[in-house]
């Protein structure tokens, strides 16, 4: 967990390179259908993804609760809404081979995203179920005994951060199915777990999690003083990072002009 492992390194290379062979082809065949500050979001993302997941700061989270914190943040509200802005369905799907494309279009792309698995009730649920239950005690040790385990972990907080931010963000194909002012409450109701877990990470006068305790503070950083860090850290930050948008859309919708449009992204 000290340095990007190859496999990690080649996954991540492979979808970059597939990504960006879709979108030339793309940008060749309908210039303008996907704008050029699109693969700069996409590989933004990646490169976040990557540094998240092999940095320093991959190191430190064994040593300290706040860099652990600050890992997930980067995953989830980070890298992964960066990846989504660069509608990376449609130019990974043209970046593939045409018989597996043609494969993918006969079935119908969007029979993939089944409506109940991108719809705001279900993500809501399946992000708060991935942020709560890795936080647990118990599951916490797991997920810090190997790097496998780390490594699944990981894997969790990306897919639900996509899960979370696919009804905010609707990459193609996605089609929203519910009023657009939902999706402000849908941020600030998201907000109020992380908060939970944040002010009990604060608050709490004892170490939650035993591991800290024996891992080496090379800083002499006391244990729950990280742990009030890492609290005070995801509070502000995912405050920041689910109500500002939230505000956003909500300005729109209250506009001069009443309306809600719909940006398409093909």
């Amino acid at each position: 967990m000290h340095s990007w492992s190859l496999p990690v390194l080649l996954v991540l290379a492979s979808i970059t390179l597939l990504y960006l062979r879709g979108w030339r082809k793309l940008h060749m065949a309908f210039p303008g259908a996907l704008r050029r500050w699109r693969p700069v979001a996409f590989v933004a993302g990646m490169l976040i993804l990557l540094a998240a997941s092999g940095s320093p700061l991959a190191m430190l989270d064994h040593h300290y609760l706040t860099a652990h914190m600050a890992q997930h943040l980067l995953l989830m509200t980070v890298a992964v809404p960066l990846i989504l802005l660069g509608a990376p369905v449609i130019a990974m799907l043209h970046g593939l081979p045409p018989s597996l494309s043609e494969l993918f279009h006969r079935r119908s792309v969007q029979q993939w995203f089944a409506p109940v698995l991108t719809h705001p009730v279900f993500c809501w649920f399946a992000c708060t179920a991935v942020v709560i239950g890795w936080h647990i005690p118990a599951v916490f040790q797991i997920g810090m005994r190997s790097e496998l385990s780390h490594a699944v972990e990981q894997f969790c907080f990306v897919a639900a951060g996509i899960l979370f931010w696919w009804p905010v963000i609707q990459p193609w194909p996605a089609v929203a199915k519910w009023p657009p002012w939902s999706i402000p409450v849908y941020l600030f109701l998201a907000a109020l777990p992380c908060d939970a877990l944040s002010a009990f990470l604060c608050l709490c006068n004892r170490v939650v999690y035993p591991h800290y305790l024996f891992a080496q503070q090379s800083f002499e950083i006391a244990a729950l003083k990280d742990q009030a860090c890492a609290g005070a850290l995801m509070w502000v930050w995912v405050t920041f990072a689910y109500l500002f948008p939230a505000a956003a859309l909500t300005f729109r919708l209250l506009s001069p002009d009443g309306r809600f449009v719909e940006q398409k992204v093909f």
